[in-house]
């Protein structure tokens, strides 16, 4: 991750990021508890290798539960907030084309709760896919979403000034698992 220039502060640390993740599956369990199959959507990339680790974490605490995971290729804004696109896309991929969710449970798995474009981007995508309950749970939720999407599952909620911005450091993409928050240079 390319950050911008500005102070940068590291807010959560490898150690405590590790207990928010415990945190968020044990959150999650109930609001899985009796359903036919799951399936963990990783909002890539960084949604990606949180949702491995909940995944682990789910079949810790739910043995014999039948989890799936997948991943899908959303985009709207770079790493340090540029717009990409004017509109959010979804990349589909081919091995997903055919893909049935009817009657499953599934979890959207992202790292920061922004605008909410991300997520309600995969939701519309996984509900024409048939899942019978749409679940989201992200690492860090701005709080400051500008559509009428929240997240059902919440690491931390961080009010920050709107220039300001919060870089979740996932491995494999980064070599630290760490929340740092950005101040950028006044221009």
């Amino acid at each position: 991750m390319t950050s911008p220039a500005g102070l940068q502060t590291t807010i959560y640390d490898t150690a405590a990021l590790e207990r928010v993740l415990d945190a968020m599956a044990v959150a999650l369990v109930p609001q899985l508890h009796g359903a036919a199959g799951v399936t963990l959507v990783g909002v890539r990339r960084r949604g990606a290798p949180l949702s491995d680790g909940l995944l682990a974490r789910l079949q810790a605490l739910l043995p014999g539960a039948d989890i799936a995971r997948l991943d899908l290729l959303i985009k709207r804004y770079a790493d340090d907030l540029t717009l990409l696109h004017p509109e959010t896309r979804l990349t589909e991929q081919p091995e997903h084309a055919d893909i049935d969710l009817t009657g499953r449970t599934v979890v959207v798995v992202d790292d920061v709760l922004y605008q909410g474009f991300s997520l309600n981007k995969a939701v519309q995508y996984l509900l024409a896919k048939g899942g019978r309950q749409i679940l989201t749970a992200v690492l860090v939720d701005r709080v400051c979403a500008t559509l009428p999407i929240h997240a059902d599952v919440t690491g931390l909620k961080l009010q920050v000034a709107p220039s300001h911005i919060v870089e979740c450091h996932v491995p494999p993409f980064e070599p630290v698992f760490q929340i740092v928050l950005v101040q950028p240079e006044a221009a």
